[in-house]
Formats: structure tokens, C-alpha cells, sequence
């Protein structure tokens, strides 16, 4: 399954701290979950977001708007996509992968 690796930064706000819009997009985020679309985790740094490449590219639009709602003007979304076809993959299971091979060690 596709794995989205997201970034939103609104330009332009009042404070250096971006923490209240980060906390709105995950709002958005937790209505995509609670509806069985996506599966997400945040990061100190980004969202990692899970889920089926349209539903992805219609999650990062929906969160990408969210700072223009608050009034910002300006933002910048950074975004890298993780599509492996070979098989099928999740965020637990790349994890899994790399503890197998620190067990190894």
C-alpha cells in the first residue's frame, strides 16, 4: 500500500510555532481514519500517511487547503510518495523489516 510522507508549512503566520495548524490538519486526518481510508502517524517532523494512492492524493489536497481556511496565504507542502508493487507493504511492516535485521546484528 502506498505510503505518503507529508509536509505542510503555512507561510506567513503570526508566531514561529506551527503546532495549532499541525494539530487541524490531524483533525482532518482522524476523519479520513475514522472512515477506514488512511492510517497515519505524526512525526516531530511530518505526517506519514497510508492508504490507497487516490484516496493519498485526496487526503494531501483536503490538508493542504486546511492552513488557506485559517486565513494563512501562502503554503508549501512537501510530499514523497513510497508505492512499492512487488508486494504489499504498511508502515508496521517496514518497521518490522529493519528490526529483523538489527536482530541479526
Amino acid at each position: 500500500m502506498p505510503i505518503a510522507d507529508v509536509t505542510i508549512i503555512p507561510i506567513g503566520t503570526a508566531t514561529p510555532s506551527v503546532s495549532a495548524h499541525v494539530a487541524g490538519i490531524q483533525t482532518i486526518l482522524e476523519g479520513y481514519k475514522s472512515e477506514g481510508k488512511i492510517t497515519f502517524q505524526l512525526t516531530p517532523m511530518n505526517t506519514l500517511i497510508e492508504g490507497e494512492l487516490p484516496v493519498l492524493f485526496e487526503v494531501i489536497q483536503a490538508i493542504h487547503e486546511a492552513p488557506f481556511q485559517e486565513g494563512i496565504s501562502r503554503v508549501a507542502t512537501n510530499i514523497r510518495i513510497d508505492d512499492r508493487r512487488d508486494k504489499k507493504t504498511t508502515m508496521q511492516g517496514k518497521l518490522e523489516s529493519v528490526q529483523k535485521h538489527l536482530k541479526k546484528n
